[in-house]
Parts: C-alpha cells; sequence; structure tokens
C-alpha cells in the first residue's frame, strides 16, 4: 500500500495518513518533530555556555531580528534631533578631563566612526605619510579610507608619543589598562564603559535628556530611558557637519558616512528648528512678494 494507509479515526470515518510524514510543530518528522529536536539540543548546550558566549548569541540574534524587523518600525523620536549642536558639542569636551576618551570621541565628532570602530583604532591602520585611517565598517562589513583632519592628525601624533609604551603592545590606541575597566580578553577599551563614561559627561555638563521609554518585550526586564544624546550622537553630529561645509551634498556625505544608501544618510543630517523656521520664511514671504507685484501689475494694466 506504500507510504499512506487506509485507518479510521475514533468516529470510525476512514481516512488516509501518510505514516512516515507526520506533521508536528509544523515540521515533517517519524516520531519526533526537528523543532522538539532542536529545543532539546538547545537545552543540552545553554547550561555550558559561558557568560561571553550569551553575550555573543545575543549579538547575533539581535543583529538579524534588526536586520529581519527594524525596516517596519518606524523610528521612536520622529523628526528629533539626536545630533550634538556645535554649542553642545562643545561644552562636551570641555568637561572632559580623560585625554584617551577625549581623542576617542573626537574621532567619533570629527570622522562619524561609530563606537564600536572607534575603540579599535590601531596604528597599523594609520598611514603616517598621507593621513589615510582604514575602517572596517561595521553595518556593510566592507573596508574604508577617511583622510584624518590635520588637527586630529597632531593630536593624534602627540598622544602616541605619550603613550608609546602602552599602545606599541597591540598597536590598540585606545588601549585597556591591565586591571581597569573589565575583565575582557580584548586589549582595547570596552564599549560599554565607553558609553558609561560618555553618559557621566554629559550628565556631567548638563545635557542629559531623556525623551521616552524602550517597549521591552521580555516581561522580567524594566523598561529603559531613551535619552538624545547617546555616542552615536557625535556620528550625527559629524555627518551634519560634513553635510553642511558640501553646501548639503548628500552623494559625498554618504561617502563620508560609509552608508549602502543616500536615504539612510538623509536620516542623519539634522536641521536645527531656528534654520528650518528661517528657510521656511524665507521661501514664503519671497513667493507671498512675487505674488504682491503681480497683482499690482494686474490691477494697473485694467
Amino acid at each position: 500500500m506504500g507510504a499512506n494507509a487506509i485507518c479510521e479515526d475514533k468516529l470510525g470515518f476512514k481516512k488516509k495518513q501518510n505514516k512516515q510524514n507526520r506533521e508536528k510543530d509544523g515540521f515533517k518528522s517519524n516520531k519526533e518533530s526537528e523543532y522538539t529536536r532542536f529545543i532539546n539540543d538547545l537545552y543540552s548546550i545553554l547550561p555550558k555556555l559561558t557568560h561571553q558566549q550569551f553575550k555573543q548569541i545575543k549579538k547575533i540574534v539581535h543583529k538579524q531580528f534588526i536586520k529581519k524587523f527594524a525596516k517596519n518600525q518606524p523610528p521612536k523620536y520622529g523628526s528629533l534631533n539626536k545630533g550634538f549642536t556645535e554649542q553642545e558639542v562643545q561644552l562636551f569636551f570641555r568637561m572632559i578631563d580623560n585625554e584617551k576618551l577625549r581623542l576617542l570621541f573626537q574621532y567619533q565628532a570629527q570622522l562619524g566612526l561609530r563606537i564600536g570602530e572607534a575603540v579599535k583604532v590601531n596604528i597599523k591602520d594609520i598611514d603616517f605619510n598621507s593621513r589615510e585611517l582604514k575602517i572596517r565598517t561595521e553595518k556593510v562589513h566592507t573596508l574604508n579610507t577617511l583622510i584624518i583632519p590635520i588637527p586630529l592628525f597632531k593630536l593624534t601624533l602627540e598622544y602616541i608619543r605619550q603613550y608609546e609604551r602602552h599602545i606599541q603592545k597591540d598597536g590598540y590606541l585606545f588601549f585597556k589598562e591591565e586591571g581597569k575597566y573589565s575583565h575582557r580578553d580584548e586589549p582595547y577599551l570596552s564599549t560599554d564603559y565607553v558609553r558609561n563614561s560618555f553618559r557621566y559627561y554629559v550628565q556631567k555638563t548638563g545635557l542629559d535628556e531623556v525623551y521616552d521609554s524602550s517597549d521591552e518585550t521580555n516581561y522580567n526586564r524594566t523598561p529603559r530611558r531613551l535619552h538624545r544624546l547617546t555616542t552615536h550622537s557625535l556620528r550625527h553630529y559629524a555627518i551634519t557637519s560634513f553635510a553642511k561645509q558640501t553646501n548639503g551634498n548628500v552623494v559625498l556625505t554618504s561617502k563620508f558616512a560609509r552608508h549602502r544608501s543616500t536615504g539612510v544618510t538623509q536620516t542623519y543630517i539634522s536641521t536645527t528648528k531656528q534654520g528650518l523656521y528661517r528657510e521656511i520664511d524665507n521661501t514664503f514671504s519671497q513667493q507671498a512678494e512675487r505674488l504682491k507685484w503681480r497683482i499690482i501689475d494686474m490691477e494697473g494694466q485694467k
């Protein structure tokens, strides 16, 4: 009779049943579903994982979730400017009393580096003749180069001379000092430490602003406060500043930001409320003035 056989259900009605491919939990299997086997394997593996391995798995799952679903979620902050203004960035840097963190944040504010890219800056990636910096772009997994501005390059040289003994070991500018910050194996500063330091200086400057709280899907986690200024705000500032200096050249700004599309770049370019209102006044005041003179001309022709 083959794989399909005639059998009777509880009420006595005859029906065909595929003995080899019964569906269970959405998977076809003989006795135990693939899904059940997967869950059992997962539960046997999880207790053996270290804390660092758990964090790595969490990052992978989160990255895949964002890649698949984040495009359907509108930004919670809407048109809120999440970048530093010129006055705010000056106040922020004035407050930083740590040379290493100040230089790291300047790489973000002048070259638009993401926090994960900034902590990994290595002297091997700097061409000291051309001032070019090789950047392994996190989001698109490409190797890019940007030129380091002369003032930032001079600060970098002075910093390297001052901390040469620490830097020459692994080459990382923002090295992790022994016994400080964390027990990680990586020889550079952790992003968590840098973010916490950033929050400390923002609060000390009086610029900390919470605009909302997160919607946590995990029932045992309390909602997180969403801050307007984060380390990524320095990247927003760099991209906006570059766009202004190039008279709004989005294509060139997109290259500077190392984005795949100009559409993504446009979400980073911030316009101040005063600037927006000024341009509205300029645009529509001129239109109203032209309309007024047309009416006067028409009246004169009658």
